[in-house]
């Protein structure tokens, strides 16, 4: 029988659904002809008789011959992938990857296999392709590749077209959400935001529970619904800490504590915050170290030794077991997660048995859901009694204030005009740096309102970018504002920032995100904060720092009052003059940036958290006692500024 004829018996066998049959002929004709029809025949013939995986094999004998087939070779990948033949699939991917950048199929394949390989940065060429994929599975798969980037404009495209292909989708709506607020898209937002508050407003989680709990924060300022947004996170199984609490430990003579974080860097808002803390650490009492997933980049760009601090432990190649077992090699009495649910985190590492002590501290204003530890430290204006019940961690009070900050490295306020930043020389201004995802349709009301109040003033308002600028005008603009009212502003460099804030007369806070490095920023410059009482811990934050700089008279007890508050003071600029003052008088003395006695406190609250362990106790609510009042200044304006000629 010729090569011919046996292929038509065996095609003939293979259309009257003779698929054995077809099989014997073919497995005889390959002996003597191995061309891509046969072996496409083949593979149909096998795959008739359920053998995928030998059917994929035989599509890849296909297409690899020459000249190349890329149609049987994108048979072999569909097969290869639904088979699990990852391996395979990958290598006749490498083959036909401009096709796959066309082929939503063979993408949703390739992007599966490399997400699972942990590959994802290799991925972005198929944004598009899935997004705009025929199935639901395309895109879901396309949600799957967004970065944390919320400028990135293909993760925009994506979330954009997601949520306009499938409105109803709540996963979709709620990224949409995110990055309308991002720009301040405040028309969008509250369109979109209806449908979820009139569900909540029946009792219905079904928004809440897969929402980000970092940006869910950001429209709900109610504790008892933010511990229900858990996004994709599961909850421990039980027992899971008490176990963790039972392992064996051996305690040292010194405590040792280890900072977990990606923000070790000085332009990070932690390390503002913290460094001087860390400096400041008792080494004949603490050992400490930390245990860095930062971007190398950061390191690169700017110098910082990290040495008088502390150990370094990089830790961004491991798994959250293998950091998990590096943290607990090292004996660490006390592991605390900088993160929470924020950007970068890895607070998953925590959930893998790390430290006997587990704790929250600085990064996250709430409770950590589905996150193993034993208390999160905060103060008594942001973590009050009536909240304990919303959170699954124990209360670690410090007396004063919650948020360390640093008046060593942080730069003093230097002179600076009015002129030098496009602002009237005669007007009351008002002021906002906050980000602009904390600006809430509410707020802009209520400043509008204000400006309407207030004769001869403007508001000076920090966007991210022309797009949010657009929007926020498009608002205040509906609403009566003339364009002369509001000086948009943008970032600058953080020396040049922290002197423009003393150009202002009043900055005016947002709700239910305070300004937190923020409002510190604020106080430190020279400029008095208004701000309302809050409802949950990420609105209770300015009112912590104001207390703490002693200020306690512009915590405004709601919305109303806020508006009417900040009125009265653009008329009473003797009373703005005297906020000034305090501000200054108070800087070196009062406990806000009093670093040496927070890390007194913060050490004093490591101690009794060690001893209560040390005994077999379950982690209970610590409240850490005050030192007494301090009396002098902590230092002089000319120590600051010698530190910061000598950097």
């Amino acid at each position: 029988m010729t090569t011919r004829k046996a292929f038509l018996t065996a095609s003939g066998f293979y259309q009257k659904g003779q698929y054995t049959r077809a099989l014997e002929t073919l497995n005889e004709l390959l002996n003597v002809d191995r061309s891509p029809k046969t072996y496409a025949l083949l593979a149909k013939t096998l795959l008739k008789l359920g053998f995928k995986s030998d059917a994929a094999s035989a599509y890849e004998l296909a297409g690899r011959q020459k000249p190349q087939r890329e149609d049987y070779l994108r048979e072999a990948l569909l097969l290869h992938g639904d088979c699990g033949n990852d391996d395979q699939a990958l290598a006749v991917g490498s083959l036909i990857l401009p096709l796959a950048f066309k082929d939503a199929d063979l993408a949703f394949i390739l992007t599966r296999i490399l997400l699972s390989r942990q590959q994802k940065e290799l991925l972005t060429g198929f944004k598009t392709v899935l997004v705009e994929g025929p199935a639901i599975r395309h895109r879901q798969m396309a949600a799957k590749l967004l970065t944390d980037d919320l400028y990135d404009e293909s993760n925009r495209h994506i979330v954009t077209t997601l949520f306009k292909k499938h409105p109803e989708n709540i996963i979709f709506r709620t990224l949409y959400l995110i990055f309308a607020r991002e720009v301040s898209d405040l028309a969008a937002v509250d369109r979109h935001m209806a449908p979820v508050m009139a569900s909540l407003a029946q009792g219905k989680l079904d928004h809440v529970i897969p929402d980000n709990p970092f940006f869910h924060l950001h429209w709900c300022g109610d504790e008892a619904i933010n511990k229900l947004a858990i996004h994709d996170t599961d909850p421990l199984p039980a027992g899971h800490a008490e176990t963790r609490r039972r392992l064996p430990h051996a305690w040292g003579s010194k405590i040792r504590i280890g900072y977990l974080s990606s923000d070790f860097w000085p332009g990070h808002a932690t390390m503002k915050l913290m460094q001087r803390v860390l400096e400041l650490h008792d080494k004949d009492r603490f050992e400490i170290t930390l245990f860095d997933h930062s971007d190398l980049s950061h390191r690169q760009d700017e110098a910082f030794d990290y040495s008088e601090l502390g150990a370094t432990v990089d830790i961004r190649g491991l798994s959250n077991q293998a950091a998990a077992d590096a943290i607990r090699s090292r004996g660490i009495d006390i592991l605390v997660d900088l993160k929470g649910h924020t950007k970068g985190s890895r607070a998953f590492i925590l959930n893998h048995m790390a430290a006997p002590i587990q704790v929250a501290w600085l990064g996250f204003p709430g409770t950590t859901v589905n996150i193993d530890l034993d208390y999160i430290i905060g103060d008594h204006h942001v973590l009050p009694d009536g909240s304990k019940e919303h959170f699954h961690e124990k209360f670690c009070r410090l007396p004063e204030c919650y948020q360390p900050n640093d008046p060593i490295n942080r730069p003093k306020p230097r002179p600076t005009t009015r002129a030098q930043h496009g602002l009237p020389e005669d007007a009351f201004v008002f002021a906002s740096f906050n980000g602009n995802r904390k600006i809430t349709s509410q707020m802009v009301d209520a400043w509008c309102n204000i400006l309407k109040r207030s004769k001869n003033s403007v508001l000076w308002l920090l966007c991210n970018g022309p797009r949010a600028e657009a929007n926020i005008w498009a608002r205040m603009e509906a609403r009566g504002i003339n364009r002369k009212r509001v000086v948009f502003t943008t970032r600058i460099r953080y020396e040049d920032h922290i002197d423009r804030q003393q150009l202002a007369d009043l900055g005016l806070d947002t709700f239910p995100v305070n300004g937190h490095t923020t409002t510190s920023e604020q106080l430190w410059g020279g400029l008095p904060v208004l701000t309302t009482k809050g409802s949950n811990f990420a609105s209770r934050v300015s009112e912590s720092l104001l207390n703490a700089i002693g200020l306690p008279e512009l915590v405004a007890d709601d919305l109303t009052a806020y508006e009417d508050m900040a009125v009265q003071l653009a008329g009473q600029p003797e009373r703005i003059a005297q906020f000034k003052q305090t501000l200054a008088a108070n800087r070196y003395i009062k406990p806000l940036f009093d670093a040496e006695r927070f890390t007194h406190h913060l050490e004093t609250a490591f101690e009794m958290m060690a001893a209560h362990a040390r005994q077999g106790l379950a982690p209970d609510h610590i409240d850490v006692p005050a030192l007494p009042v301090r009396l002098e200044p902590f230092m002089e304006e000319d120590q600051n500024a010698a530190a910061i000629a000598a950097e």
